[in-house]
Parts: C-alpha cells; structure tokens; sequence
C-alpha cells in the first residue's frame, strides 16, 4: 500500500497517539479482556465505528475473538460468514489463501466489480458497513483478522489514519503473538473443514460445468468483473458472457444473485469429510 508523506509535526502526533494508545493495550496482555481492548485500540486508532476480531486457526471454522456490541439495530451476519461465506471475503483470501500480512482498505483487495457483486450487495446493506479495512496478524497457529470499519455514508478511512497503523504493525503483531501464544490447539486429528470448503469453491459445478465455466462461475462468486474474468483467462469479454450463460442455463438459475445463493446453500449442506462438487450433497439433500 502506497502512502503520502507527511509532514514531522504530523509524524510526531501520530507517534504520540500510537504510543499512548499502545499503553493502554499492554497492561491487559494475557488477561480476559485483552481482545476487546485490542480491538477497541485499532478502532481508535484509524476511527473506525465498529469493530470485530475473527481469529483463523489452523485449518478450522473461524471464530469471533471479539466483536463490538451493535447498538443501531442491523441484522447480525455472522454466522453465515462463519459457517462458509467467508470464503469469498477479500480480507480472508489475502490472509488464508496468498498469506498477505498487514493492513489493507478493502479497495486494496477487492477484485474489479468487487462492489457490483452479490456477495457485496447481500453482506454490507445489512450489516450497515460504508468502509472497511482489515488488519492480518500472523499466529504461532493461524492468523486473525480484525474487521475494521465505518458506518456513516460519507466516512471512508484515509491514508493517514491506514498508514498510522501501518507504521505501528510490527509492535501490534508482537502484542497479539504474545496474547495468543499459549492458547489451546485444536485436536489434531479433528477434520480439515477450511480446506474442505476451499476445495467445495474449487469444485463448485464441476459434476455439471466445464473446466472453463466452472472458471468462470468461480470468478463470478469472488466478485471479479466480467471485463477482468476476460483479462484472467485470456479470452474476449463476449466469450466470458457466453460460458456464464451456459453455466447459468445449467444450474437452473438467471442471476449473479441465484448464484450466489445456490452457492451459499449447496455450502451449508455438505456433510463432513466431503470432496466432491458441493452440489451432488445439496441435491441428495433436496
């Protein structure tokens, strides 16, 4: 991520406010109250209005760290993205896919078409969102995520305040490594289930597309444009349009919205353990 310079003065406030809120945090390390802390001084920091911690271990479900209480009545969707949907979020496939680290706006990670996609359009009107952007945090045993984001229609976060947190990331990093050192590792001998619903995306229609729908029905899913689809595999715009629409035609559906949410149950209804396309266990289940 590219930031503007600022000037020493600014520099020095920045350092101040870093450190004093830096201060806050290290008294409650090891102690209950650490995450909320934790995430209450990364919203601070940037001016974010809502806050949430999902920590990623190992190979398994996430699960909320922290999340900050809503108070203005809008519908809580965390639990489909814990179940599943988190596998089209921006934020998880930079940090558990290509394994970035750091801190990111959503417009640093969202593919073109990003904002026109269901997954968009069905995820950020309910929760209220305007702007997001996400810490990634390795751990001994995975990573976390913090969600950050704004509420207000006309509040997007500036380089400033992303580059402020960027600046202290190294010092965030430590303080969340030593927090979650010694937490309890999941059985070993418990199912692969991230890997499995990554495998469940990759496989998605494979029992009734081809190799090059099935491509193109993935990038439709993650949010990419169709002008972008075209440049991935290298073809024209018009033939991306014409295997959408023979995917579409043979998964009974008419709609990016369709899709996303054939998507979203056929993800919901496979058994564990399971590796072939997700659609065979839905349709078993009708």
């Amino acid at each position: 991520m590219k930031h503007p310079q600022v000037d020493s003065h600014t520099a020095s406030a920045n350092l101040a406010e870093v450190a004093a809120t830096l201060a806050r945090v290290i008294p409650a390390l090891h102690e209950h109250e650490f995450p909320q802390i934790f995430t209450q001084a990364l919203m601070d920091l940037t001016g974010a209005e809502d806050g949430t911690l999902l920590w990623f271990r190992s190979d398994h479900l996430p699960q909320v760290a922290y999340n900050e209480p809503r108070t203005d009545g809008a519908e809580s969707t965390l639990d489909a993205y814990l179940q599943g949907a988190f596998l089209l979020d921006p934020f998880y496939r930079a940090a558990g896919i290509d394994g970035l680290r750091g801190i990111f706006a959503l417009g640093d990670l969202a593919p073109e078409g990003f904002r026109d996609s269901e997954y968009f359009s069905t995820w950020y009107p309910l929760t209220g969102f305007n702007d997001e952007c996400g810490v990634l945090l390795s751990l001994p045993d995975g990573f976390l995520h913090c969600a950050l984001t704004t509420m207000a229609t006309d509040r997007f976060f500036t380089a400033e305040q992303l580059k402020t947190i960027a600046d202290a990331f190294p010092a965030i990093e430590a303080l969340a490594q030593s927090h979650w050192a010694n937490a309890p590792q999941f059985n070993p001998i418990q199912p692969q289930i991230r890997q499995q619903l990554n495998g469940a995306l990759a496989t998605f229609g494979s029992s009734l597309l081809t190799r090059r729908e099935r491509e193109v029905v993935e990038h439709v899913l993650l949010g990419n444009s169709t002008r972008r689809i075209a440049e991935k595999l290298g073809v024209s715009a018009e033939t991306i349009k014409l295997h959408r629409k023979h995917a579409y035609s043979k998964l009974d559906i008419s709609s990016q919205g369709e899709l996303f949410h054939l998507f979203m149950d056929c993800i919901f209804s496979i058994p564990q353990d399971y590796n072939q396309d997700p659609l065979i266990a839905y349709q078993q289940s009708r």
